[in-house]
């Protein structure tokens, strides 16, 4: 018998807390759910990161209103998963800004995207019915992009490819706050279906050169020490070292997809086992990886249909 995918059993509210890092930045985060960032400047507001949906980040408008009452005039994403984006429409704000990958990638693939995040992940998608559609970028750079939010200077920044070919980081510099979207975990297990796993280790020490003094990761509480910031970009990379490796020796050796994953469940369970999402996220970490490993450089897209049959074959019993 087939299991259900782990995440339909995750149905514990998450308790948010909203704490300020730096004179004009702070961190939205939900014990391992989807983080979101706030820069507040001189005459406005970013939020870095919009949660699933119109509901759910009404509850990020509330806590930014009880720390400033200046419009919110930017909505930056990081990547472009469907957790991320598809509450943009609630903050109203004139900008939606992105890299041209994430762009590329909401045409490519965000439909199907959409569609199979709800299934794998159904709470995280509180009153889905509030999505008006896709959320689609109004402004659009690659490599760098400098905004002045009156004197503050936040600088987005795509640092290499990881968890998506899109992946951005924004960067206050004044400050050393570093809002690291999904290329950083903390406590949780990084979602690799849509990776770049080669890449990956040289773009977390690109993040690393910049020496932030705090740093929000995609997911787990806010990063405010360096021995935290070192935890949380080491465990990342260690995550993703044993895990690539692993799945790349079996594959090396001719073994079949099942045969691998088995082998990197045993492989990570003990030291990886109890972060958030672990038997959710590694069949669809070892899957990418094993194509990864095959030669298959650009993630296939996933879809309802595929996760099914991918949960199917790797999770029966």
């Amino acid at each position: 018998m087939s299991k259900a995918f782990a995440s339909r059993g995750d149905l514990e509210p998450k308790q948010v807390t909203f704490s300020q890092l730096s004179e004009h930045a702070y961190a939205y985060t939900a014990e391992g759910d989807p983080n979101t960032g706030v820069v507040v400047g001189d005459e406005s507001v970013m939020v870095v990161d919009a949660q699933a949906t119109p509901a759910m980040a009404r509850d990020v408008i509330d806590k930014i209103r009880t720390v400033t009452d200046k419009p919110i005039r930017y909505v930056t994403l990081t990547h472009y998963h469907a957790v991320r984006v598809l509450g943009a429409s609630a903050y109203g704000a004139d900008h939606v800004v992105a890299s041209q990958d994430t762009y590329d990638l909401i045409t490519e693939r965000g439909e199907q995207d959409y569609k199979s995040e709800y299934e794998r992940f159904p709470r995280l998608f509180q009153d889905v019915e509030s999505i008006p559609g896709l959320t689609w970028p109004n402004v659009v750079f690659s490599g760098k992009l400098t905004l002045w939010m009156g004197g503050l200077e936040v600088q987005l920044l795509q640092l290499g490819r990881g968890h998506t070919k899109g992946d951005t980081v924004v960067w206050v510099p004044s400050e050393r706050v570093l809002f690291s979207g999904d290329l950083v975990e903390y406590g949780a297990t990084p979602y690799t279906g849509d990776a770049y796993l080669e890449d990956w280790p040289a773009t977390l020490d690109n993040l690393s050169a910049l020496r932030p003094t705090a740093l929000v990761p995609g997911r787990g509480g806010a990063l405010t020490t360096p021995e935290a910031i070192r935890d949380g970009i080491h465990g990342t990379r260690d995550f993703l070292s044993k895990m690539y490796g692993s799945v790349k020796k079996g594959r090396e050796s001719g073994k079949d997809l099942n045969a691998v994953y088995r082998d990197a469940y045993d492989a990570l369970k003990p030291d990886f086992g109890h972060w958030v999402i672990f038997d959710h996220c590694l069949p669809f970490d070892v899957s990418r990886a094993y194509d990864e490993a095959g030669g298959i450089r650009d993630p296939r897209i996933w879809t309802a249909e595929r996760d099914a049959q991918m949960w199917q074959s790797l999770e029966t019993q």
